[in-house]
């Protein structure tokens, strides 16, 4: 089994696939890396040297940031729109959509599940009495 930045890889994928296992790597990157390392895509992780290991893990330590650097970078980036008090610092805050989607209807991804009691129960509360 590989490790690479301290993440397991699945044995019996193929590396294309099983780089993607890495918090900053996607398929394209994953090819690109394997590309310049010289590996090829079809080999399963289970079937690699040491030396294509090595040759990958150097590769990505030296032109990407992946799983901790990049999650920190992220949040470093996030609080800083908090700080500074931008309008996508405080959709964060608020937890609601930041990149201009609609919210009346849709985004309860975002928001959440529904609570209960809005307008319309209160509606039947007063009508009742």
């Amino acid at each position: 089994m590989a490790r690479i930045e301290g993440v397991y890889l699945p044995a019996n994928k193929r590396v294309e696939i099983g780089l993607t296992y890495l918090f900053g790597i996607g398929l394209t990157r994953s090819q690109e890396i394997l590309s310049d390392t010289k590996v090829s895509p079809d080999i399963r992780i289970k079937d690699l040297s040491h030396e294509q290991v090595a040759a990958i893990q150097k590769y990505i330590n030296d032109n990407y940031k992946i799983e901790g650097d990049l999650r920190k970078e992220i949040t470093l980036n996030i609080k800083r729109l908090q700080e500074i008090g931008s309008y996508r610092g405080t959709r964060h805050k608020r937890s609601l959509p930041v990149r201009g989607q609609r919210t009346k209807t849709n985004a309860r991804t975002r928001k959440g599940p529904r609570r209960p009691g809005g307008a319309v129960a209160l509606k039947k509360a007063i009508t009742k009495k």
